[in-house]
């Protein structure tokens, strides 16, 4: 994975920002495909109205998140040494 080091750090979301949905750390396939239903392909993800090129790791709180085409994926935690 991208080290952490090299990621921003975005804070928590704020609801009354714009800010792309986030996949629950459970990953069932099923919600990732309810939620692609709602931003298809999007080339962006939004945190807190910036946006992310598709690819881009972010660290919100103590997760790390990797957007893919306009959603959030869990890519790990945001302190490797305290997984």
């Amino acid at each position: 994975m991208t080290e952490t080091k090299h990621i921003t750090d975005v804070g928590a979301p704020d609801p009354e920002l714009n800010t792309s949905p986030i996949v629950d750390e459970s990953g069932e396939d099923e919600d990732i495909e309810t939620l692609r239903q709602q931003v298809p392909g999007e080339p962006v993800c939004y945190f807190n109205d910036k946006s992310f090129h598709s690819g881009t790791y972010i660290k919100s709180g103590t997760s790390v998140f990797r957007c893919d085409y306009g959603l959030w994926i869990p890519a790990g935690p945001g302190d490797p040494d305290n997984p």
